[in-house]
């Protein structure tokens, strides 16, 4: 057990017994590992306390006048405040229906007196240790919500806008950015919630029995498996299993095959010398297996917090992209940033097979802009380039200082604009587009925002390489 945590952080618990002796023992050996503990000599008053301020973890004895300790429990789970709160039964009763009762009201442990202060101590880490991962799930969970339902108001926000026709093709793309890690985040719950179900149990007695020696091959086990930061495929896997095996065998351990398979998958190097002690243990694949369990559960709280991390990532680049500029004033912007944004939000389309090749001058001076309306420039250019090489090819972007001004190229590898549409294709209404995909409004949109920028927009195409350049000053005048 790791006791050098601090005190706010080991948690609240609330011990409930008749006896102030018994009360006193508890409260000195909870407190003396950096527990906040609340002594209460009756039922009562547990459910008063428990209610007023929900503690992290309950130990409470049964045998007590007026209520005794399975009603108490009965009306902490009925209730919605604390029936999450988890209930180790301490009592001097050792029958077993007693301590099927117990666990029938709700209690997740049942500790018989006189106890051992190492067991005290073990259960209650257990039950905190397991508490905290599903208030980290739960957290989330709404984390995760909160994320979903911003996404879903910014693209509503989008969708009234009408800011251009390619905005139909971009939500479809932002989707599907956010199904993936929305997928991982399932995956990885369900993973979390079988290990609690089938799991829960059973921990307090496993951590229980294990030795000295063998907690400490236990959290070598942990550690090694964190630090694990790369997948293996199955060819890696079976090589290795192939050598470890082998290890095992040459020292003879007899179920050498499935240890090798367990070892592998929790990321032990070939080099198992520090473990023999634990892997001749009689237990060691008990051991082993539940170390391997943990090491999942931490490897699905890792994938939760990136998948978290990239939706969050979507949403926040929406939000930029669909913020208003209400007033209608100018503000100073870093341009590459808005890129970033539009880059963002089709990232879908770009990882079908577009390489994005940038080249950002360092340092580059913002720009006094409207920077609404300069997102729906780069949303344009870059989904036409998009559109131009089928989502399959090289799209280069360029953003420099040149004397007062900011230069912005962004080039893509697609067949080009033939030489006598050239010269149209910002006129209103030209498209060359079938029915229905394009208004033919796009780029005209684009020169007038640029024009109202006082800046200017240029274009050279030849098979494979067609380039737009904006040129916008660095401080707009009036």
């Amino acid at each position: 057990m790791n006791n050098d945590l601090p005190t706010t952080d080991r948690g609240n618990i609330l011990v409930v017994d008749d006896t102030p002796a018994n009360l006193r023992l508890l409260a000195g050996i909870l407190n003396g590992q950096g527990y906040k503990v609340r002594p209460v000599p009756s039922g009562e008053l547990a459910l008063s306390a428990a209610k007023g301020m929900p503690p992290d973890l309950i130990l409470l004895d049964i045998m007590m006048p007026e209520m005794n300790g399975y009603e108490v429990c009965e009306k902490i789970k009925a209730d919605e405040r604390t029936r999450n709160i988890p209930v180790i039964f301490i009592s001097a009763i050792n029958d077993v229906l007693d301590k099927v009762k117990a666990f029938a009201v709700g209690g997740v442990d049942y500790i018989t007196k006189p106890f051992q202060m190492e067991e005290v101590l073990v259960r209650v880490e257990t039950h905190l240790a397991m508490c905290q991962l599903q208030k980290k799930l739960q957290q989330k969970n709404d984390e995760l919500t909160v994320t979903l339902d911003q996404l879903q108001a910014t693209q509503n926000q989008l969708v009234q806008s009408e800011k251009m026709a390619a905005l139909g093709q971009l939500i479809a793309g932002i989707a599907h950015e956010i199904n993936t890690p929305l997928g991982a985040i399932r995956s990885s719950i369900g993973n979390i919630t079988s290990f609690l179900d089938n799991n829960l149990e059973s921990l307090p007695v496993f951590f229980k029995e294990l030795s000295t020696e063998r907690q400490h091959d236990f959290v070598s086990l942990m550690q090694s498996s964190s630090q694990q930061t790369y997948s293996l495929s199955t060819r890696e896997k079976r090589g290795l299993k192939k050598g470890v095996k082998q290890q095992l065998e040459s020292e003879g351990i007899g179920n050498a095959d499935s240890l090798a398979s367990i070892l592998v998958n929790i990321g032990l190097p070939e080099n198992l010398q520090e473990f023999l002690p634990l892997l001749k243990d009689p237990d060691s694949e008990n051991i082993i297996k539940t170390a391997y369990d943990f090491a999942s559960i931490h490897r699905s709280a890792r994938t939760i917090a990136t998948a978290t991390e990239r939706a969050a990532k979507v949403v926040f680049a929406l939000k930029n992209y669909a913020r208003y500029d209400v007033n209608g004033e100018k503000i100073q912007v870093n341009i590459t940033q808005g890129i970033e944004t539009v880059l963002t939000l089709y990232q879908n389309q770009i990882k079908q097979g577009v390489e994005v090749v940038r080249n950002y001058q360092a340092q580059l001076p913002a720009v006094l802009c409207y920077p609404d309306e300069l997102n729906q420039v780069w949303t344009n250019l870059i989904h036409n380039a998009l559109q131009a090489m089928d989502n399959q090819g090289t799209l280069t972007i360029e953003a420099v200082q040149k004397d007062t001004s900011v230069l912005v190229k962004i080039t893509d590898s697609g067949k080009g604009i033939p030489p006598e549409i050239l010269p149209k294709i910002f006129e209103p209404f030209f498209t060359t587009k079938p029915a229905g995909e394009g208004s033919g409004l796009g780029l005209d949109i684009v020169k007038k925002i640029i024009e109202k920028h006082q800046g200017k927009i240029d274009v050279e195409s030849v098979p494979g390489k067609t380039a737009f350049t904006v040129s916008l000053p660095i401080n707009l005048t009036e």
